[in-house]
């Protein structure tokens, strides 16, 4: 005789860079379910909250569940609770044995951190949405945002209405964006000697992004940056709050990806934007400097790519870029079976791309793309992943 089940219940977490849109998005969804009774809380305060917070806002939705038969609780930033994995795991169990209807939605900002301890202590308990930075389509139908706009102004929805006041734009993503990102997610989560290390690591990755730039560069740069294992641990960290990180370089062999320079890259071109503008560069004299804009324009498509592929380094891919000597490929993408070898133009058409070729005499078999000049239209690229279905 088969064994009868139940429908299973599963905690619904929702990870992402902040000022996505996570909380808008189920604010908007429990708006459409007036009858559903719901209770929300944020542990987004100055410092860290204690475990107790978690089950002072579980009690609270378990009231609501016992008088209405059932409710919902939902949980911001639970990644600046200490181990909140093994108290949710241990409410979550009670409420399963108890038979409670108590239906919970967990929010947080940094991607990677939030979900330590997701795959061991909530193990089978589980469903991950995860939410990017906005992309072009997004920005343009919210914003009537042009594909230059996006590529210079980046897809921070609430930055969106300040970008006619350049400077007042730019001071809000460093503001209410980069400081506070880095403030209440990365320096709380993680130990972090050199604050002010993590920050310059920040401004170098955005003033060189799209470009290679080995460990031993980086010391030569910084000022006080101890040492290249300092160097990758902050990268490791910023790349875990969704603001820039590095990607390795593809070869044959596993040990020579993990050893080799690291190509930097942003999640959100807005972080290059607010920079330039702060420098004295705004909009229309980015756009006029060919170098200037193309190092945007490759920014841009590797931050969609990292939106497409969670993290760059799993979920439904890899991300990295190729280079020999003076062969270059802009990016590499593995998904399942096929590997695409991306070149980014935004200038002048070439009649021969060496890097591109050299590569698929390397890897037989690879899929050579060349986005923007010469290949498919940006516009075109930037609306749907090219490598779907």
């Amino acid at each position: 005789m088969a064994r009868l089940r139940e429908p299973r219940r599963f905690l619904q977490v929702v990870a992402g860079p902040r000022q996505v849109g996570k909380t808008t998005m189920v604010a908007q969804a429990l708006a459409r379910l007036p009858d559903l009774p719901a209770h929300s809380a944020s542990a987004d305060s100055p410092g860290l909250q204690p475990l107790s917070w978690v089950a002072a806002q579980w009690e609270q939705g378990r009231a609501l569940a016992a008088r209405h038969g059932t409710a919902v609780l939902v949980l911001d930033e639970v990644q600046k609770i200490p181990r909140w994995t093994d108290e949710v795991k241990r409410l979550w169990d009670a409420d399963t044995r108890a038979r409670r209807d108590l239906r919970v939605v967990v929010l947080g900002s940094a991607p990677l951190l939030i979900e330590r301890g997701l795959t061991e202590s909530l193990a089978g308990r589980f469903e991950v949405t995860r939410l990017a930075h906005w992309s072009f389509a997004e920005m343009r139908d919210a914003f009537g945002f042009t594909l230059e706009q996006h590529v210079f102004f980046g897809g921070y929805p609430g930055a969106a209405p300040l970008v006619h006041d350049e400077r007042r734009w730019a001071d809000y993503v460093r503001d209410a964006l980069v400081e506070t990102t880095i403030g209440k997610d990365v320096l709380l989560m993680a130990p972090v000697h050199k604050p002010a290390l993590l920050r310059r690591v920040f401004d170098l990755a955005c003033r060189y992004s799209g470009q290679v730039l080995s460990y031993t560069q980086m010391l030569g740069t910084l000022q006080d940056a101890g040492n290249t294992t300092t160097l990758a641990h902050y990268l490791d960290l910023l790349a875990g709050a969704g603001m820039v990180c590095g990607l390795q370089k593809v070869a044959g062999q596993a040990v020579r990806q993990r050893a080799s320079s690291p190509k930097l890259q942003v999640f959100n071109t807005a972080f290059m934007g607010a920079l330039a503008v702060h420098d004295g560069y705004g909009f229309a004299r980015v756009r006029a400097d060919p170098a200037l804009w193309g190092r945007l324009v490759e920014s841009a498509v590797g931050a969609q790519l990292l939106a497409w592929l969670p993290a760059g380094a799993h979920g439904s891919g890899t991300l990295g870029y190729w280079r020999e000597g003076a062969r270059e490929v802009d990016f590499v993408v593995r998904r399942g079976d096929e590997t695409w070898a991306l070149e980014v133009k935004s200038g002048r058409a070439r009649d021969s791309l060496p890097g591109l070729d050299a590569f698929a005499a390397a890897f037989p078999g690879v899929r050579p793309l060349v986005v923007g000049t010469g290949g498919m239209a940006l516009e075109r690229w930037f609306e749907a992943p090219f490598f779907e279905g």
